[in-house]
Parts: structure tokens; sequence; C-alpha cells
């Protein structure tokens, strides 16, 4: 025989019915495994669902399904998209629950794609905007690099670290500070809810962006005042002077491993220590500390990861802080000896979300 039968390469996969009624049934190691290649497979071409919401993103589909269903074609004309082309698109999203199709091939708005919206109360527009730029692409696609030379990819990429880069392009600054205020927002009242400030009169967020956080906290304790300190270039975009505010906060600029603001009852670091390696997160830490009167508390605000092999935001966190920042996620473990070398002790830890974990400290004694 020059080879097998197509009948017999079908049984091949299966295994007799021991009561001999139907024939042969599924193998079910044989189907396992099918299962098994297909979600690899899946997983193998995720980045295609990355470029798709980006896409989806950038033509601001969510916002002309605002007040209905549409075509492809209709949506395509609105946004100045090709028809064909953006309903494929719309379909492979569809698959997650990205929007949906209805039978007389109309898209909708689902819970999972309004988020997309671009005045959304929770809108991610802007972060999954910017988070399709090359930069992250690219850096993406060199992370076999990183992982060799333990050495962030993009500065292998660009010659600068991520920070300076973004420095010197202030359209790419603007976006990705803009990005960011997008993705913490939701966090920020997260943490303003969490910690008790009532008993707290002055803030000082350190690294604060545009003032998210602080501003949460001055909404909910309108006995307080605050000040965020950042770089020039990103303070100057802050999101404080809302009349409810007024007289109540300043925003100052400078470098925050040279000097903070002093004086304040409460110091803030959200999202800033994942950012940075060990050694720079301890001068962080230590120009915090030496700027905090005795009775200061300090509220360091991560992403903490946990043991074991379930999914966690840290974990995902930690794969772009290769690929872009020298940073990276850690354990509650972790973070409490970066906090003790720096001379501090750690009081309590809240957990209002997996994305913003509060560990709250004071100067050791």
């Amino acid at each position: 025989m020059a080879g097998a039968r197509p009948e017999a390469a079908a049984v091949s996969k299966t295994t007799p019915d021991p009561h001999g009624t139907d024939g042969p049934v599924p193998d079910p190691a044989a189907t396992q495994s099918e299962s098994e290649s297909g979600e690899l497979l899946e997983l193998a071409l995720g980045y295609l669902y990355s470029a798709a919401l980006h896409t989806a993103a950038r033509f601001g589909i969510a916002d002309h399904l605002v007040d209905g269903p549409r075509t492809a074609a209709e949506l395509a004309e609105a946004a100045g998209a090709d028809g064909p082309y953006l309903y494929r698109l719309l379909r492979f999203l569809a698959t997650k629950g990205v929007f949906r199709e209805d039978a007389e091939g109309r898209f909708h708005l689902t819970p999972l794609a309004r988020p997309l919206c671009t005045d959304g109360e929770r809108s991610l527009r802007d972060y999954i905007m910017v988070r399709g730029e090359s930069v992250f692409w690219e850096s993406a696609g060199r992370l076999h690099e990183a992982v060799r030379t333990g050495t962030t990819a993009f500065e292998g990429l660009y010659g600068v670290p991520f920070y300076d880069h973004v420095a010197a392009d202030p359209a790419l600054g603007r976006a990705f500070n803009s990005s960011m205020a997008a993705f913490s927002e939701t966090l920020s009242n997260d943490v303003a809810e969490a910690w008790d400030f009532s008993e707290v009169k002055s803030a000082v967020d350190v690294g604060g962006g545009r003032g998210g956080l602080l501003r949460a906290i001055l909404r909910r304790n309108a006995h307080m005042t605050g000040t965020l300190f950042d770089l020039e270039s990103v303070v100057a975009g802050h999101v404080l002077d809302v009349p409810e505010l007024a007289g109540r906060w300043s925003a100052t600029g400078g470098d925050f491993f040279t000097s903070v603001p002093a004086g304040g009852d409460v110091y803030l670091l959200k999202h800033v220590l994942a950012s940075w390696p060990d050694e720079e997160c301890v001068r962080i830490l230590r120009t915090c500390r030496a700027a905090m009167p005795a009775h200061a508390r300090l509220l360091a605000v991560n992403a903490m990861i946990p043991a074991g092999n379930d999914p966690h935001p840290g974990k995902t966190i930690d794969m772009l802080m290769m690929t872009v920042l020298n940073g990276k996620g850690r354990t509650r473990a972790e973070y409490e000896a970066l906090l003790t070398e720096a001379g501090f002790t750690v009081t309590r830890v809240l957990e209002p979300s997996p994305h913003a974990s509060v560990m709250e400290a004071v100067a050791a004694a």
C-alpha cells in the first residue's frame, strides 16, 4: 500500500467502542491534546487582539456606537475606514466580547467595549491608544533580548531610558501622561476610599503625574490640602484646578531622587516603585523619609504579585517592565524589604484592588 486510507487516518485518533454499537469513539487524550494545541496557538497569536483593540480605539468605534448599533459599513463611513476590513476586525473582537454582532449584521457596544469610549467615566481609550504605539510594540518584540541580557529591551532599541525618551518627545509625553491618568482614575478612587484620611491635614503626592490620586483624596476630604510633585513637564498638565479644590493644592516640579516637599502628614507613592530597579527605589524612599516629619506616614501603592500560577495584573505589568522600563513587579515581601532598607517599618497593608495594594509605613525608630 502506498499510504493509509482516509478512513484509517480518521480512526487513528479514536478508540473502539467496547459495546460495538456506534463504531469508533473519540480518544479523550487526543481530544485534549488538540484542545491544548489550539489554546497554545491562540496565545501565540495574542498580539493580533492587541492590534485589533488598538485599531478600534484609533477609529473611535465605541464612540460611534454610543447612540445604538450600526453595521460595519455605517461605522466605516463614520470613521473613515474600509467597510469589509472593518467588519472583519469587529467580528474578530466580538469573539472576546469586545462589541457584539446581531443577526442583522449590526454591531453593539458591550460592557467590555464601553471603556473604549472617549468620554466614559472609566475610559481606557487613551491608555490603549498609547500602548499600541511603536515604542511599546518594538520593545515587546525584543523581549528575548531582555531575557538574554537582563536589561530592558527599550534601551537596547532607543539607546536611552524610557522616561528620557518620553521627555524628549513632547507629543508622546503628553499622550503617555494622559494614558496613565486614564488608567489610574479608577484606582485613585479605590485608594482614596480605602485609607482613612480623616485625621490627615496635608498630603504630598510624590511622582504623582497629573494629580489624579491627590484630586480624588482632596475631593473626599474637604479639610485637607495637598502638594503634587513630579517633573516640571508632567505637573504642567495637572488636573487639580477645579472649583471644589480652590486654594487647597499646589503643584511643584522637581526630581524625587534629589528632594521632595517637606512637612506633609502623608506621602503618596502610587505606581512609582514598580517603575524602577531596587537601588533607585531605595533612593526615592530615602528622599521621602528625609522630608517626612516624625509623625508622617508613607503610602506605597503598587500591584503586589501573589504566589501561585493564577493570572494577576502584577504579572502582566512585570512583562511590560521587562520590555520598556528597568522596574519590575514585586511580591509583598520584596516591597517590605525595600522599605526596610530605606529606613521604614511597614505598619499595615490594604488591598482595595489587584492593581493597587496600599502598603503603609512609618520611619523606623
